[in-house]
């Protein structure tokens, strides 16, 4: 059993531990904990959703944003998946399906249309999963768009 929310100042160092899992080698840690407490400074155009589990641990997320121009993409105002990781132990079990579908109802309410998200090219299980969720693969620096 599981639970989607909004992120609270309260989860900040659960959610950089799970960041540094997605963004390990991208990143260097100081920067991404620096980034990860900014976000609580000045939201902006962006949402952070996460997963938790029944003993209140978090458990995935997904952070979702406003972008003026995504690849492949028809408007101006669309909805970008910045980043979205589910613990290994949690996967296959609808949370990172839930974690999306919770941005996109997000998304839709900022008035988008359009949603759209990239990946490593090489990452297969992020393709393969972008893939499951209806989106398309729209150039080949892995970038994916779904109609909202």
């Amino acid at each position: 059993m599981f639970k989607i929310r909004k992120i609270q100042p309260d989860d900040c160092l659960e959610w950089h531990a799970l960041r540094l899992q997605l963004w390990a080698e991208d990143e260097d840690e100081s920067d991404l904990l620096e980034n990860t407490f900014e976000y609580f400074k000045n939201p902006k155009k962006q949402q952070v959703f996460i997963a938790e589990n029944k003993e209140g641990n978090l458990i995935g997320f997904i952070e979702a944003n406003i972008r003026e121009y995504a690849e492949g993409c028809d408007t101006d105002n669309v909805g970008f998946i910045e980043g979205w990781f589910v613990l290994p132990d949690y996967r296959r079990q609808n949370i990172g399906k839930k974690l999306v579908e919770t941005a996109e109802n997000w998304a839709k309410q900022q008035g988008c249309t359009e949603m759209a998200s990239d990946t490593h090219i090489h990452n297969e299980l992020s393709i393969d999963a972008h893939t499951k969720l209806g989106y398309e693969e729209v150039e080949r620096i892995i970038c994916f768009r779904k109609k909202l």
